[in-house]
Protein backbone atom coordinates (compact mmCIF):
# COMPACT_ATOMS: atom_id res chain seq x y z
CA UNK A 1 0.00 0.00 0.00
CA UNK A 2 2.92 2.52 1.15
CA UNK A 3 4.19 1.82 -2.49
CA UNK A 4 0.87 2.66 -4.03
CA UNK A 5 1.03 6.13 -2.31
CA UNK A 6 4.28 7.14 -3.40
CA UNK A 7 3.43 5.95 -6.86
CA UNK A 8 0.10 8.52 -6.13
CA UNK A 9 2.57 11.32 -5.22
CA UNK A 10 4.87 11.12 -7.99
CA UNK A 11 2.46 11.09 -10.60
CA UNK A 12 1.03 14.36 -8.59
CA UNK A 13 4.44 16.00 -8.69
CA UNK A 14 5.25 15.16 -12.25
CA UNK A 15 2.05 15.73 -13.87
CA UNK A 16 1.37 19.25 -11.92
CA UNK A 17 0.96 22.43 -14.06
CA UNK A 18 3.69 24.20 -11.58
CA UNK A 19 5.86 21.51 -12.34
CA UNK A 20 8.54 23.43 -13.60
CA UNK A 21 8.15 25.74 -11.00
CA UNK A 22 8.34 23.29 -8.09
CA UNK A 23 11.80 21.65 -9.40
CA UNK A 24 13.61 25.40 -10.24
CA UNK A 25 12.53 25.96 -6.71
CA UNK A 26 13.58 22.61 -5.45
CA UNK A 27 16.93 22.85 -7.14
CA UNK A 28 17.99 26.21 -5.49
CA UNK A 29 16.70 24.64 -2.02
CA UNK A 30 19.36 21.84 -3.00
CA UNK A 31 22.15 24.46 -3.11
CA UNK A 32 20.93 26.04 0.11
CA UNK A 33 20.99 22.41 2.02
CA UNK A 34 24.16 21.31 0.30
CA UNK A 35 25.48 24.45 1.75
CA UNK A 36 24.70 23.35 5.40
CA UNK A 37 25.42 20.03 4.96
CA UNK A 38 29.11 21.07 3.68
CA UNK A 39 28.68 23.50 6.78
CA UNK A 40 27.62 20.58 9.15
CA UNK A 41 30.16 17.94 8.26
CA UNK A 42 32.83 20.23 8.59
CA UNK A 43 31.63 21.20 12.47
CA UNK A 44 31.74 17.54 12.90
CA UNK A 45 34.35 16.52 11.72
CA UNK A 46 37.15 19.19 13.03
CA UNK A 47 34.92 20.59 15.81
CA UNK A 48 36.35 18.15 18.20
CA UNK A 49 39.91 19.16 17.60
CA UNK A 50 38.99 23.10 17.19
CA UNK A 51 37.84 22.31 20.88
CA UNK A 52 40.49 20.59 21.94
CA UNK A 53 42.65 23.35 20.27
CA UNK A 54 40.92 26.73 22.59
CA UNK A 55 39.94 24.59 25.66
CA UNK A 56 42.65 22.34 26.19
CA UNK A 57 41.88 22.13 30.18
CA UNK A 58 38.10 20.78 28.93
CA UNK A 59 36.49 17.49 27.17
CA UNK A 60 35.05 18.72 24.10
CA UNK A 61 32.08 16.43 24.49
CA UNK A 62 31.31 17.71 28.17
CA UNK A 63 31.36 21.41 26.30
CA UNK A 64 28.83 20.18 23.35
CA UNK A 65 26.53 18.94 25.88
CA UNK A 66 26.57 21.91 27.99
CA UNK A 67 25.42 23.89 24.78
CA UNK A 68 22.68 21.15 23.92
CA UNK A 69 19.68 22.03 25.45
CA UNK A 70 19.87 25.73 23.62
CA UNK A 71 20.52 24.24 20.40
CA UNK A 72 17.31 21.86 21.08
CA UNK A 73 15.43 24.83 21.80
CA UNK A 74 16.34 26.60 18.81
CA UNK A 75 15.91 23.78 16.37
CA UNK A 76 11.98 23.77 17.82
CA UNK A 77 11.91 27.23 16.54
CA UNK A 78 13.40 26.63 13.53
CA UNK A 79 11.15 23.88 13.10
CA UNK A 80 8.20 25.66 13.76
CA UNK A 81 9.09 28.38 11.72
CA UNK A 82 9.38 26.56 8.03
CA UNK A 83 8.76 22.89 8.68
CA UNK A 84 5.26 22.01 7.31
CA UNK A 85 3.67 18.55 7.95
CA UNK A 86 4.26 16.40 4.91
CA UNK A 87 0.58 15.78 3.56
CA UNK A 88 -0.85 14.25 0.69
CA UNK A 89 -4.27 14.26 -1.34
CA UNK A 90 -6.11 11.88 0.84
CA UNK A 91 -9.73 13.64 0.12
CA UNK A 92 -10.20 11.81 -3.23
CA UNK A 93 -8.93 8.53 -1.23
CA UNK A 94 -11.84 8.70 1.19
CA UNK A 95 -14.68 7.22 -0.71
CA UNK A 96 -12.06 4.37 -1.29
CA UNK A 97 -11.81 0.74 0.50
CA UNK A 98 -8.47 1.81 2.02
CA UNK A 99 -7.51 1.41 5.90
CA UNK A 100 -7.74 5.03 7.12
CA UNK A 101 -5.07 4.07 9.59
CA UNK A 102 -2.20 3.32 6.77
CA UNK A 103 -3.07 6.83 5.48
CA UNK A 104 -2.18 8.33 8.77
CA UNK A 105 0.87 5.97 9.46
CA UNK A 106 2.05 7.12 6.05
CA UNK A 107 1.98 10.64 6.30
CA UNK A 108 3.51 10.53 10.07
CA UNK A 109 6.06 7.88 8.64
CA UNK A 110 7.23 10.44 5.46
CA UNK A 111 7.50 12.88 8.45
CA UNK A 112 10.35 11.00 10.07
CA UNK A 113 12.68 11.42 6.60
CA UNK A 114 12.08 14.82 6.26
CA UNK A 115 15.32 17.00 5.52
CA UNK A 116 15.28 18.55 8.88
CA UNK A 117 15.58 15.24 11.00
CA UNK A 118 18.98 14.61 9.00
CA UNK A 119 20.44 17.95 8.82
CA UNK A 120 21.95 18.28 12.78
CA UNK A 121 22.69 14.38 11.86
CA UNK A 122 25.80 15.63 9.34
CA UNK A 123 27.06 17.38 12.73
CA UNK A 124 26.22 14.38 15.61
CA UNK A 125 27.53 11.31 13.44
CA UNK A 126 30.75 12.32 12.18
CA UNK A 127 31.51 14.15 15.85
CA UNK A 128 31.00 10.70 17.45
CA UNK A 129 33.10 9.09 15.20
CA UNK A 130 35.46 11.14 16.11
CA UNK A 131 35.19 10.61 19.73
CA UNK A 132 34.98 7.13 19.18
CA UNK A 133 38.38 7.75 17.27
CA UNK A 134 39.76 9.51 20.18
CA UNK A 135 39.32 6.98 22.77
CA UNK A 136 35.95 7.35 24.12
CA UNK A 137 33.55 4.86 25.38
CA UNK A 138 32.02 3.35 22.23
CA UNK A 139 29.16 2.11 23.75
CA UNK A 140 28.48 5.40 25.44
CA UNK A 141 28.91 7.73 22.41
CA UNK A 142 26.40 5.27 20.48
CA UNK A 143 24.22 5.67 23.79
CA UNK A 144 24.89 9.49 23.45
CA UNK A 145 24.07 9.36 19.74
CA UNK A 146 20.96 7.36 19.35
CA UNK A 147 19.52 9.65 22.01
CA UNK A 148 20.10 12.51 19.75
CA UNK A 149 18.73 10.66 17.50
CA UNK A 150 15.58 10.47 19.39
CA UNK A 151 15.74 13.39 20.03
CA UNK A 152 15.43 15.11 16.37
CA UNK A 153 12.67 12.60 16.05
CA UNK A 154 10.38 13.46 18.80
CA UNK A 155 10.76 17.40 17.86
CA UNK A 156 9.63 16.40 14.07
CA UNK A 157 6.55 14.99 15.88
CA UNK A 158 5.89 17.38 18.88
CA UNK A 159 6.09 20.03 16.13
CA UNK A 160 3.32 19.24 14.15
CA UNK A 161 1.68 19.23 17.55
CA UNK A 162 1.81 22.63 18.45
CA UNK A 163 2.12 23.91 14.93
CA UNK A 164 0.38 27.41 14.15
CA UNK A 165 -0.74 27.71 17.34
CA UNK A 166 1.48 31.12 17.78
CA UNK A 167 1.33 31.31 21.68
CA UNK A 168 3.16 28.13 21.99
CA UNK A 169 5.94 29.73 19.58
CA UNK A 170 6.06 32.58 22.14
CA UNK A 171 6.57 30.50 25.21
CA UNK A 172 9.31 28.81 23.54
CA UNK A 173 11.00 31.62 22.30
CA UNK A 174 10.84 33.35 25.16
CA UNK A 175 11.85 30.44 26.87
CA UNK A 176 14.94 30.14 25.07
CA UNK A 177 15.61 33.59 25.70
CA UNK A 178 14.78 33.40 29.44
CA UNK A 179 18.21 30.70 29.73
CA UNK A 180 19.98 32.50 27.38
CA UNK A 181 19.57 35.51 29.57
CA UNK A 182 20.19 33.50 33.24
CA UNK A 183 23.48 31.93 31.85
CA UNK A 184 24.55 35.85 30.23
CA UNK A 185 23.92 37.46 33.35
CA UNK A 186 25.05 34.78 35.55
CA UNK A 187 22.15 34.10 37.69
CA UNK A 188 21.65 30.58 36.76
CA UNK A 189 23.98 27.96 35.42
CA UNK A 190 22.10 26.45 32.50
CA UNK A 191 25.45 25.70 30.86
CA UNK A 192 26.48 23.57 33.80
CA UNK A 193 23.16 21.68 34.70
CA UNK A 194 22.43 20.98 31.32
CA UNK A 195 25.10 19.62 30.34
CA UNK A 196 25.01 17.18 33.41
CA UNK A 197 22.00 15.60 31.67
CA UNK A 198 23.94 14.39 28.62
CA UNK A 199 26.29 13.64 30.63
CA UNK A 200 24.91 10.73 32.56
CA UNK A 201 23.58 9.55 29.36
CA UNK A 202 26.96 9.28 28.11
CA UNK A 203 28.01 7.54 31.01
CA UNK A 204 24.98 5.70 31.13
CA UNK A 205 23.21 4.89 27.98
CA UNK A 206 20.31 2.71 29.58
CA UNK A 207 18.82 6.27 30.16
CA UNK A 208 18.13 6.73 26.24
CA UNK A 209 15.53 4.60 26.50
CA UNK A 210 13.83 7.42 28.00
CA UNK A 211 14.14 9.21 24.77
CA UNK A 212 12.14 5.75 22.78
CA UNK A 213 9.31 6.42 25.25
CA UNK A 214 8.69 9.75 25.04
CA UNK A 215 9.25 9.25 20.68
CA UNK A 216 6.65 6.50 21.38
CA UNK A 217 4.38 8.58 23.17
CA UNK A 218 4.36 11.84 20.50
CA UNK A 219 4.04 9.42 17.80
CA UNK A 220 0.93 8.32 19.49
CA UNK A 221 -0.69 11.71 19.93
CA UNK A 222 -0.30 12.57 16.72
CA UNK A 223 -1.32 9.29 15.38
CA UNK A 224 -5.04 9.72 17.51
CA UNK A 225 -5.37 13.42 16.36
CA UNK A 226 -4.99 12.90 12.40
CA UNK A 227 -6.83 9.42 12.66
CA UNK A 228 -9.73 11.82 14.13
CA UNK A 229 -10.06 13.88 10.88
CA UNK A 230 -9.67 11.72 8.62
CA UNK A 231 -13.24 11.14 7.52
CA UNK A 232 -15.10 11.93 4.19
CA UNK A 233 -17.54 14.61 6.75
CA UNK A 234 -14.61 16.13 8.24
CA UNK A 235 -12.70 16.40 4.35
CA UNK A 236 -15.52 18.45 3.04
CA UNK A 237 -17.60 20.21 5.50
CA UNK A 238 -17.68 23.82 5.50
CA UNK A 239 -15.52 25.31 8.29
CA UNK A 240 -17.37 28.15 10.06
CA UNK A 241 -15.77 31.38 11.81
CA UNK A 242 -16.89 33.34 14.16
CA UNK A 243 -15.77 37.13 13.06
CA UNK A 244 -14.51 39.18 15.96
CA UNK A 245 -14.27 43.08 15.58
CA UNK A 246 -11.75 44.94 17.76
CA UNK A 247 -12.16 49.07 18.40
CA UNK A 248 -9.51 50.65 15.66
CA UNK A 249 -11.44 53.96 16.02
CA UNK A 250 -8.18 55.50 17.43
CA UNK A 251 -6.62 55.54 13.74
CA UNK A 252 -9.12 57.89 12.94
CA UNK A 253 -6.46 60.38 13.17
CA UNK A 254 -4.88 59.36 10.59
CA UNK A 255 -7.42 61.48 8.61
CA UNK A 256 -8.58 59.98 5.38
CA UNK A 257 -5.88 56.88 4.98
CA UNK A 258 -7.64 55.55 8.15
CA UNK A 259 -10.16 53.11 6.34
CA UNK A 260 -7.02 51.47 5.03
CA UNK A 261 -5.29 51.41 7.60
CA UNK A 262 -7.69 50.03 9.27
CA UNK A 263 -7.74 47.59 6.40
CA UNK A 264 -4.81 46.77 6.79
CA UNK A 265 -5.01 45.89 10.20
CA UNK A 266 -7.73 43.44 10.34
CA UNK A 267 -6.07 42.01 7.03
CA UNK A 268 -2.38 41.39 8.80
CA UNK A 269 -4.77 39.84 12.26
CA UNK A 270 -7.12 37.67 10.09
CA UNK A 271 -4.92 35.70 8.17
CA UNK A 272 -2.00 33.18 8.33
CA UNK A 273 0.63 34.64 6.31
CA UNK A 274 0.64 38.45 7.20
CA UNK A 275 0.10 37.30 10.82
CA UNK A 276 3.08 35.23 10.32
CA UNK A 277 4.92 38.58 9.06
CA UNK A 278 3.89 40.38 11.83
CA UNK A 279 5.06 37.84 14.62
CA UNK A 280 8.33 37.23 13.24
CA UNK A 281 8.87 41.08 12.77
CA UNK A 282 9.99 40.69 17.06
CA UNK A 283 11.79 37.93 16.28
CA UNK A 284 14.20 39.74 14.26
CA UNK A 285 14.36 42.08 17.35
CA UNK A 286 16.97 39.26 18.69
CA UNK A 287 18.70 38.77 15.16
CA UNK A 288 21.09 41.10 16.97
CA UNK A 289 22.56 38.76 19.91
CA UNK A 290 24.09 36.73 16.77
CA UNK A 291 26.52 39.92 15.76
CA UNK A 292 26.69 41.79 18.74
CA UNK A 293 28.11 39.08 20.91
CA UNK A 294 30.29 37.20 18.73
CA UNK A 295 34.27 38.58 18.84
CA UNK A 296 34.28 37.37 15.69
CA UNK A 297 32.15 40.52 14.54
CA UNK A 298 33.42 43.31 16.53
CA UNK A 299 35.76 44.63 14.37
CA UNK A 300 33.55 43.97 10.72
CA UNK A 301 31.62 47.24 11.42
CA UNK A 302 29.63 46.69 8.03
CA UNK A 303 28.23 43.35 9.40
CA UNK A 304 26.90 44.94 12.64
CA UNK A 305 25.29 47.63 10.43
CA UNK A 306 23.22 44.55 8.19
CA UNK A 307 22.54 43.11 11.91
CA UNK A 308 21.02 46.58 13.02
CA UNK A 309 18.90 47.14 10.18
CA UNK A 310 17.32 43.74 10.45
CA UNK A 311 16.64 44.32 14.51
CA UNK A 312 14.24 47.17 13.61
CA UNK A 313 13.30 45.82 10.05
CA UNK A 314 12.11 42.97 10.71
CA UNK A 315 8.39 44.45 9.67
CA UNK A 316 9.23 46.62 7.13
CA UNK A 317 11.32 43.99 4.96
CA UNK A 318 8.79 41.19 5.03
CA UNK A 319 5.66 43.26 4.40
CA UNK A 320 6.89 46.16 2.73
CA UNK A 321 8.34 43.40 -0.41
CA UNK A 322 5.29 42.14 -1.17
CA UNK A 323 3.45 45.45 -1.48
CA UNK A 324 0.43 45.43 -3.12
CA UNK A 325 0.10 41.53 -3.64
CA UNK A 326 -1.38 41.17 0.08
CA UNK A 327 -4.45 42.70 -1.43
CA UNK A 328 -4.19 40.53 -4.69
CA UNK A 329 -7.13 38.85 -3.83
CA UNK A 330 -9.80 41.89 -4.00
CA UNK A 331 -7.59 44.00 -6.01
CA UNK A 332 -10.19 43.95 -8.53
CA UNK A 333 -12.77 45.36 -6.24
CA UNK A 334 -10.47 47.68 -4.49
CA UNK A 335 -9.12 49.43 -7.91
CA UNK A 336 -13.11 49.94 -8.52
CA UNK A 337 -13.91 52.10 -5.69
CA UNK A 338 -13.39 56.06 -5.88
CA UNK A 339 -10.53 56.99 -4.35
CA UNK A 340 -6.94 58.42 -4.65
CA UNK A 341 -4.27 55.76 -4.96
CA UNK A 342 -2.07 58.02 -2.88
CA UNK A 343 -4.19 57.04 0.22
CA UNK A 344 -3.82 53.28 -0.49
CA UNK A 345 0.01 53.59 -0.54
CA UNK A 346 0.24 55.68 2.29
CA UNK A 347 -1.49 53.70 4.84
CA UNK A 348 1.20 50.96 3.58
CA UNK A 349 3.91 53.20 4.67
CA UNK A 350 2.16 54.48 7.96
CA UNK A 351 2.39 50.80 9.00
CA UNK A 352 6.37 50.22 8.05
CA UNK A 353 7.06 53.34 9.86
CA UNK A 354 4.93 52.56 13.26
CA UNK A 355 6.19 49.27 13.11
CA UNK A 356 9.88 50.15 12.78
CA UNK A 357 8.94 53.03 15.50
CA UNK A 358 7.81 50.12 18.27
CA UNK A 359 10.63 47.85 17.32
CA UNK A 360 13.06 50.43 17.80
CA UNK A 361 11.47 51.29 21.70
CA UNK A 362 11.89 47.65 21.71
CA UNK A 363 15.74 47.69 20.83
CA UNK A 364 16.30 49.70 23.63
CA UNK A 365 17.99 46.90 26.11
CA UNK A 366 20.58 46.96 23.25
CA UNK A 367 21.72 49.79 25.24
CA UNK A 368 23.81 46.87 27.42
CA UNK A 369 26.55 46.57 24.12
CA UNK A 370 27.24 50.18 24.33
CA UNK A 371 26.45 53.32 22.87
CA UNK A 372 27.81 53.16 19.66
CA UNK A 373 25.90 49.40 19.14
CA UNK A 374 22.53 51.39 20.00
CA UNK A 375 23.65 54.25 17.69
CA UNK A 376 23.98 52.13 15.07
CA UNK A 377 20.63 50.55 15.31
CA UNK A 378 18.95 54.24 15.81
CA UNK A 379 20.93 54.60 12.31
CA UNK A 380 19.66 51.68 11.18
CA UNK A 381 15.92 52.38 12.32
CA UNK A 382 16.17 56.22 10.72
CA UNK A 383 17.33 54.50 7.48
CA UNK A 384 14.34 51.82 7.42
CA UNK A 385 11.95 54.57 7.84
CA UNK A 386 13.26 56.98 5.51
CA UNK A 387 14.36 55.12 2.84
CA UNK A 388 13.61 51.54 2.73
CA UNK A 389 9.99 51.95 3.27
CA UNK A 390 9.83 54.14 -0.01
CA UNK A 391 12.41 52.24 -1.66
CA UNK A 392 9.70 49.04 -1.08
CA UNK A 393 6.73 50.83 -2.24
CA UNK A 394 8.47 51.88 -5.33
CA UNK A 395 9.88 48.10 -5.83
CA UNK A 396 6.50 46.74 -5.48
CA UNK A 397 4.99 48.31 -8.61
CA UNK A 398 6.74 45.28 -9.83
CA UNK A 399 5.39 42.97 -8.24
CA UNK A 400 2.63 40.38 -10.35
CA UNK A 401 2.38 37.54 -8.29
CA UNK A 402 -0.85 36.80 -6.15
CA UNK A 403 -0.99 35.60 -2.59
CA UNK A 404 -3.23 33.14 -1.22
CA UNK A 405 -3.55 34.88 2.72
CA UNK A 406 -5.02 31.93 4.69
CA UNK A 407 -1.89 29.75 3.95
CA UNK A 408 0.94 29.47 6.27
CA UNK A 409 4.42 31.73 5.32
CA UNK A 410 6.59 29.53 6.44
CA UNK A 411 8.09 27.98 4.01
CA UNK A 412 5.45 29.06 1.49
CA UNK A 413 7.50 30.65 -1.76
CA UNK A 414 3.56 31.70 -3.24
CA UNK A 415 3.87 35.19 -4.22
CA UNK A 416 8.13 35.24 -4.71
CA UNK A 417 9.88 36.02 -7.89
CA UNK A 418 13.05 37.24 -8.95
CA UNK A 419 11.42 40.73 -8.14
CA UNK A 420 11.78 39.91 -4.01
CA UNK A 421 15.91 38.69 -4.60
CA UNK A 422 16.46 42.06 -6.45
CA UNK A 423 14.92 44.39 -4.23
CA UNK A 424 17.33 42.86 -1.18
CA UNK A 425 20.56 43.73 -2.91
CA UNK A 426 20.23 48.15 -2.38
CA UNK A 427 18.18 47.40 0.69
CA UNK A 428 21.23 45.65 2.62
CA UNK A 429 24.24 46.39 0.64
CA UNK A 430 24.06 50.11 -0.02
CA UNK A 431 23.67 50.79 3.57
CA UNK A 432 26.56 48.24 4.60
CA UNK A 433 28.65 50.16 1.58
CA UNK A 434 27.86 53.47 2.75
CA UNK A 435 28.86 52.93 6.57
CA UNK A 436 31.73 51.19 5.61
CA UNK A 437 32.71 54.13 3.18
CA UNK A 438 32.51 56.69 5.99
CA UNK A 439 33.83 54.84 8.77
CA UNK A 440 36.94 53.74 7.13
CA UNK A 441 37.82 57.41 4.93
CA UNK A 442 35.89 59.99 7.10
CA UNK A 443 35.73 58.29 10.93
CA UNK A 444 33.54 56.21 12.63
CA UNK A 445 30.64 58.57 13.59
CA UNK A 446 30.46 59.50 10.60
CA UNK A 447 29.22 56.04 9.72
CA UNK A 448 26.14 56.51 11.83
CA UNK A 449 25.42 60.16 11.03
CA UNK A 450 25.74 59.11 6.43
CA UNK A 451 23.43 56.23 6.95
CA UNK A 452 20.48 58.25 9.18
CA UNK A 453 21.39 61.17 6.90
CA UNK A 454 20.11 59.40 3.82
CA UNK A 455 16.91 58.18 6.08
CA UNK A 456 16.29 62.16 6.71
CA UNK A 457 16.93 62.53 3.19
CA UNK A 458 13.99 60.43 2.13
CA UNK A 459 11.64 61.71 5.19
CA UNK A 460 12.10 65.48 3.93
CA UNK A 461 11.53 64.36 -0.09
CA UNK A 462 8.54 62.11 0.88
CA UNK A 463 5.63 63.61 -0.55
CA UNK A 464 8.41 64.47 -4.58
CA UNK A 465 8.74 60.09 -4.35
CA UNK A 466 5.43 59.34 -3.06
CA UNK A 467 4.02 60.98 -5.90
CA UNK A 468 6.41 59.63 -7.58
CA UNK A 469 5.45 56.22 -6.99
CA UNK A 470 1.79 56.79 -7.19
CA UNK A 471 2.35 57.58 -11.05
CA UNK A 472 4.03 54.40 -11.16
CA UNK A 473 1.30 52.82 -9.97
CA UNK A 474 -1.51 54.15 -11.99
CA UNK A 475 0.57 53.31 -15.19
CA UNK A 476 1.16 49.61 -13.97
CA UNK A 477 -2.81 49.24 -12.61
CA UNK A 478 -4.20 47.75 -15.63
CA UNK A 479 -1.33 45.00 -15.62
CA UNK A 480 -1.52 43.93 -11.96
CA UNK A 481 -5.46 43.85 -12.06
CA UNK A 482 -4.95 41.42 -15.22
CA UNK A 483 -2.00 39.50 -12.98
CA UNK A 484 -3.84 39.43 -9.70
CA UNK A 485 -7.05 37.96 -11.28
CA UNK A 486 -5.17 34.63 -12.60
CA UNK A 487 -5.14 31.99 -10.72
CA UNK A 488 -2.00 31.33 -7.82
Amino acid sequence: MISKFINLEWKSFIRSASMGKSIAIKILIGFFVLYFIVIFLSIGIGGYYLLKKEYPDSDPLQIVNSYLLFAILGDLIFRYLMQKLPVMNIKPLLTLPINRSKLVHYVLGKSAFSGFNFLSLFFYIPFSLVLIKEGYDTVGVLGWLFTMFLIIQSANFLNFLINKKNTVLVCVAALLVGLISLQKFEIFDVVGYGGKIFDAIYSNPIFSLIGVFVLGALYYLNYKQLRSLVYLDEAVSTKVKEATSVDLSWADKFGDVAPFIKNDIRLIWRNKRTKTVFLMSFLFLFYGLIFFTMDAYKDKTAMLMFASLFVTGGFTLNYGQFIPAWDSEHYKMLMSQSFRYRKFLESKWVLMVAMTAILYLLSFPYLYFGTKIFLMITAGAIFNIGFNSLFLLFAGSFNRKKIDLTKSGFGNTQGTSITQFIIIIPLMLFPMLLFWLFDKFVGYNSGFIAVAAFGVLGLVFKNYFMNLIEKKYIREKHDMISAFGKEA
